[in-house]
This record gives structure tokens, sequence and C-alpha cells, in this order.
């Protein structure tokens, strides 16, 4: 299952506080802060999809992740992988790094992160 945007948007929140009320999550939107009935209806939806649990505490409810955040990005940018770059990670990697604006360092520490993880593989 795929989030839309406002879910996502949701659900980085929720990831950031790990278990949070309604009240928390409204404080933590920036203003013009959506209505608290649209922000129910989010997480009635994320729970149906299976994103979202809660617990009970008297008349309000906690609510926590039932997905971890780099599972889920883990599937979306597999999911642009194979939908935009005939499942190449590696024309993924080259269309990346050739059309962004990463910096000569950043394409350095790019470079390490690479390295490092050869070696890991290596073992």
């Amino acid at each position: 299952m795929k989030l839309t945007k406002s879910e996502e948007q949701l659900m980085e929140l929720i990831w950031q506080h790990e278990k949070v009320f309604l009240k928390d999550i409204l404080l933590s939107y920036p203003d013009p802060k959506p209505a608290g009935t649209t922000i129910a209806t989010l997480l009635k939806r994320m729970q149906d999809k299976g994103f979202v649990g809660y617990e009970t505490f008297g008349n309000s409810r906690q609510y926590y992740p039932l997905v971890k955040k780099s599972a889920y990005f883990s599937k979306e940018v597999n999911g642009i992988i194979k939908n935009y770059f005939n499942n190449s990670a590696l024309q993924f990697a080259s269309f990346f790094t050739a059309s962004s604006n990463l910096t000569p360092a950043e394409l350095e520490d790019l470079k390490k992160i690479i390295d490092l993880e050869i070696k890991r593989r290596e073992k």
C-alpha cells in the first residue's frame, strides 16, 4: 500500500514522535493547521492501510507507527527504480548523480559510502 502526500506528511510526524496523541500531532503542523477532523480521517485511512496503530487512554488515542520509516522509503525507492529505471539500480544511481546538484564534496561522501558498502559485502 502507498500513502498519499498528506498521509506521508502525517506519517513523518508520527515517525518523529514514535508515540503521539492527536493534540500533539496538530501542534506539530505548521500554520495554517489542518482541522482535527481532517487529521482524524487521515489517521483512520492509515490504520486501514496498516501503517498506524493506537492505544486508548480514556477518551484519547495514542498513535504509533506499524511500519518503519526505512522500510517504507526502501519500498518507495525500489518502486521508482523498477518503474522508471528498468529495475536497474545502476541506471538510477547514474541518473541521480548526473542530474542532481550534488557538490564535489557530497559526491566524495557518496563515494565513501559506496566504498564502505563494497568492503562490507566482500566480507
